[in-house]
């Protein structure tokens, strides 16, 4: 799979998780060449306590982070460039604090996590990034002190609930696991609401740009049964209101995904299309253009 649908889901999910505790910037650039950070979160003063609902992820955002996600293994020169990122950010602190005459605070810098979903003992030893099981687990690599830099391993994380929203992230029988575990939880658990909403917008974006590969299979399965439970479920406790509105959040990301921005026709279209049946509305969303579906619905009212 090419990284730009895993890196919109990637943004979207840490966003979603990540917004009750602080600040979150997606794509922020940075100065010095014009770049830009996946995710730059900086958490509220009174974080702390609610981080713990996330687990690891939690315990890595307690400072200001930069998140970068990868689908494929880092390259040794993609690392490089993150970690230039972060530099950039530093030289910009730095920069902050000579002109309203502070000190800058080496312990308040923030941290660079580069979520790999794999990464190879090659890579790892030419950065010299070492374990450090004392304070956390296995998969976690920090590079030395200063940089404030650690790659995370996501297939190396072990399976427990504490790691679980980071393997979420990850491809393959880790990613697979994740998802049954979190179809596992509570239907009543908000985070497994959200997450299963942004993982099958994400299925949904993958199969419009044909970019499926035999390992996402089993995890695609395992997400189209869970949004059958899911509207089963919402039907026979009465909420259609519910319903309607996570179809029409579906309907909304086939056709950003398809068609960009929705402007005022879009709109409405999505209202007809909210009357057909969830396999008629998906069909003529991949089979129709942008003037077909606009002719269809709105010339008929």
């Amino acid at each position: 799979m090419t990284r730009q649908p895993h890196d919109q889901f990637a943004k979207q999910y840490l966003e979603e998780l990540l917004s009750p505790l602080g600040r979150v910037e997606v794509s922020k650039e940075v100065a010095d060449e014009t770049r830009q950070v996946d995710i730059f979160f900086s958490p509220h003063p009174n974080m702390r306590g609610n981080a713990q609902s996330l687990g690891l992820l939690g315990q890595m955002v307690t400072t200001s982070t930069l998140l970068e996600p990868f689908r494929n293994a880092p390259s040794r020169t993609e690392i490089r460039h993150c970690i230039l990122k972060l530099f950039s950010i530093f030289a910009e602190l730095q920069r902050k604090g000579k002109r309203e005459k502070t000190e800058l605070n080496e312990d308040e810098l923030p941290r660079l996590w580069i979520l790999a979903t794999s990464i190879s003992l090659h890579i790892l030893e030419s950065f010299n990034a070492k374990l450090e099981l004392e304070n956390w687990t296995e998969g976690i690599y920090f590079l030395s002190p200063s940089h404030r830099t650690a790659i995370v391993a996501i297939n190396q994380l072990p399976i427990t609930p504490h790691t679980l929203l980071l393997r979420l992230l990850g491809r393959g029988k880790t990613q697979s696991q994740a998802v049954r575990e979190l179809l596992e939880l509570p239907s009543s658990d908000s985070f497994r609401q959200n997450v299963m909403e942004l993982l099958i917008s994400w299925r949904v974006s993958v199969e419009i740009n044909n970019l499926l590969e035999s390992e996402d299979r089993e995890v695609f399965m395992a997400l189209s049964k869970s949004y059958l439970e899911w509207k089963e479920a919402t039907k026979r406790e009465g909420l259609q209101q519910g319903l309607q509105q996570g179809q029409r959040q579906i309907i909304e990301n086939l056709m950003q995904v398809r068609f960009g921005e929705l402007d005022e026709s879009l709109i409405k279209v999505v209202d007809e299309l909210l009357k057909l049946s969830p396999m008629e509305s998906s069909r003529l969303l991949l089979e129709s253009s942008r003037e077909d579906l606009i002719r269809r619905f709105l010339s008929e009212n």
